[in-house]
């Protein structure tokens, strides 16, 4: 136990220390959120905060863990996703160029053996997908990604959400004794505690793309290990049922905006967040 409380230490002390000095690079870069119609701050905001979350989790995961291909895997498509993540916080990519970039970082872990092998049958026996396993992967890993990623329009909200889908992921590890799984989780949500203390209303920096698209993939990645390892039932659902409302008010979003006519990926102001601040509740509440 006493691992995983030093790597949660580790990664909460590392992002929260990172975070003014990533907010100086995001100023220096030109990463702000400058506000619209659309957003719910008055003042520009610095951006690319998840860097420092990036930190955090790579100083916690290499200092307390030998590392084996499969770590190396998911840091690997986790680096990809972070780059795809500072472009678009600098310089706004596309929606195509995103999902591609999204799909690079997938495949990253299938070449490291990180995947879904197979889906558990409650009416029956496993389902192996031998070559359903590649699309199953990138398709979890995507889907994942941008309901973290789409549920970033509060101060808080995503770095919290995504505390406690990690807290409970690792729980669940600790059940099974998955101690990869596990020690991978800690460092998630230490790392994304550590962040939320810049980040809780009135935010000083946001974890913008680079944050919020690094912070999804990781859940996915360690969803996928945990099923690998032969808990694939309970580590692949227990994130739908932690990240259970984000993801259906994720779902609402993609056909509100396929209804409209509008890119899926063009944020708007008709999330369940944004909402409740319509009806008068403040961000903090």
């Amino acid at each position: 136990m006493q691992i995983y409380i030093v790597a949660f230490i580790i990664a909460v002390a590392v992002a929260y220390f990172a975070t003014p000095h990533v907010k100086e690079l995001a100023i220096k870069a030109g990463a702000m959120d400058t506000p619209d119609e659309r957003k719910v701050h008055r003042e520009p905001v610095p951006r690319m905060g998840g860097l420092a979350i990036y930190f955090g989790v790579v100083a916690a995961v290499f200092i307390s863990m030998k590392i084996n291909h499969q770590i190396l895997g998911i840091f690997l498509g986790g680096s990809i996703m972070l780059a795809v993540g500072i472009i678009d916080d600098i310089k706004q990519l596309s929606a195509k160029a995103k999902l591609a970039g999204q799909i690079l970082a997938a495949m990253a872990l299938i070449v490291f053996d990180v995947r879904i092998e197979w889906l558990t049958n409650p009416f029956g026996p496993m389902i192996y997908l031998d070559y359903l396993s590649i699309p199953v992967t990138i398709l979890w890993i995507v889907a994942v990604t941008n309901t973290v990623n789409l549920i970033d329009g509060l101060d808080g909200l995503a770095a919290g959400v995504s505390s406690i889908a990690s807290i409970t992921i690792l729980f669940v590890a600790l059940q099974q004794n998955l101690w990869m799984v596990a020690l991978l989780t800690a460092a998630i949500a230490g790392s994304a505690l550590g962040f939320l203390f810049h980040n809780f209303n009135p935010a000083k920096i946001f974890m913008g793309d680079t944050g919020s698209l690094f912070l999804g993939y990781m859940l996915a990645a360690v969803s996928i290990m945990g099923a690998v390892k032969g808990a694939a039932t309970i580590a692949l659902f227990v994130p739908i049922v932690a990240l259970g409302l984000p993801i259906m008010d994720t779902a609402f979003a993609i056909i509100r905006r396929y209804h409209h006519g509008v890119p899926i990926f063009r944020p708007d102001k008709g999330h369940l967040h944004h909402r409740l601040l319509a009806m008068g509740l403040s961000q903090k509440q």
